[in-house]
């Protein structure tokens, strides 16, 4: 029976990973420019890009704000359409949009390709990636990002330790150059506006502190720009995806390096972490973005990580590639992403 079982992995193993079909093709590719129309809109709107959200809207009352809640459908529409419509007739609105969501798509894309590419190495059967468009201001920047689904065992935990290393490193080789555009094309604030703002303020992961601090740019009293933002949420999603959570890129390293216990407790570790981390974030700093963060992660404790065939541990070559995530992992994290002032 062992042999049989061995001799059925082995030929399992030594197929061709399946090819996606024409309808596929079409599927992910709608996906994909229904994304890129989301996120360029999103790119026009408050607070990636110049077009305010509701600006004349500002409730005093209960009845007030109920008024508002009950317009709210009808008021969004017609945002998104006058959005919409702007970008047409607008082309330098248009090119910042576009800047905004072909970077982030970039992004997106070196990240799943990076997954897909990886598992066709080890034939491991996956889809396309699956593009999330959603409404803008419903996911802030148009889109909720991407995934590909496996559909085959994997292997050896040399296979899910690649696979699952392959999306971060890419995207995160991706975004740089996307990072320094948007520091090097960051305006200075002028001193009104720091004086009296209020509104959303993004955190500074330590790669874009790092490239402002080489470029002599502060990017505190700085405006940002369509390159900027996108890096911004390509940062934030690449933190997101290396958190040491259940099919997380992270859960997926940590598994393959440390096991299935360890993989087991850091997932609580990290959803007790960030639960605490989201209460202080809004006392102390008035920051909600924590808690967003906790129930993704209380979501992924709950999912169990699917054992590979091979539980041969991993060679000292991938070891220092793990360290070198860890480390991407703390240049691209902030606890508080964005703060309400």
């Amino acid at each position: 029976m062992h042999d049989q079982e061995t001799t059925t992995r082995v030929f399992y193993f030594e197929r061709e990973a399946m090819r996606p079909t024409a309808k596929a093709w079409m599927m992910h590719g709608g996906l994909l420019l229904i994304t890129l129309l989301t996120a360029t809109i999103a790119g026009t709107l408050y607070p990636f890009g110049t077009i305010p959200i509701f600006p004349e809207d500002d409730p005093r009352s209960w009845g007030e704000a109920l008024e508002l809640l009950i317009s709210l459908p009808a008021k969004y529409a017609g945002l998104v359409f006058f959005a919409a419509g702007s970008l047409l007739s607008d082309w330098q609105l248009l090119l910042k949009g576009l800047s905004f969501s072909g970077s982030l798509l970039f992004i997106l894309i070196s990240h799943e390709m990076g997954h897909y590419i990886a598992c066709r190495r080890y034939r491991v059967d996956a889809t396309l990636p699956y593009f999330i468009p959603t409404p803008p201001l419903v996911g802030p920047a148009g889109t909720f990002g991407a995934f590909i689904k496996i559909l085959s065992p994997m292997p050896s935990r040399k296979a899910v330790f690649d696979i699952g290393v392959a999306g971060p490193i890419a995207g995160f080789i991706a975004l740089i150059p996307i990072a320094i555009l948007g520091v090097l094309n960051a305006t200075p604030a002028p001193p009104e506006l720091m004086a009296n703002f209020s509104g959303i303020v993004f955190t500074d992961p330590l790669l874009m502190k790092a490239i402002g601090w080489a470029a002599g740019i502060d990017l505190a009293a700085s405006v940002g720009n369509p390159f900027y933002y996108a890096a911004w949420v390509g940062l934030l999603v690449t933190a997101l995806n290396l958190i040491p959570s259940g099919q997380l890129d992270g859960g997926h390293a940590i598994f393959a390096v440390l096991g299935a216990r360890v993989h087991y407790w850091t997932g609580r570790v990290a959803f007790v972490l960030m639960a605490v981390l989201s209460v202080l974030g809004l006392i102390f700093f008035n920051s909600p973005s924590g808690f967003l963060i906790a129930i993704l992660l209380g979501i992924m404790m709950r999912i169990p990580h699917p054992q590979p065939w091979d539980e041969s541990p991993l060679d000292g070559g991938r070891k220092i590639v793990a360290v070198f995530v860890l480390l991407m992992f703390a240049v691209c994290f902030v606890p508080f992403p964005i703060k309400i002032v």
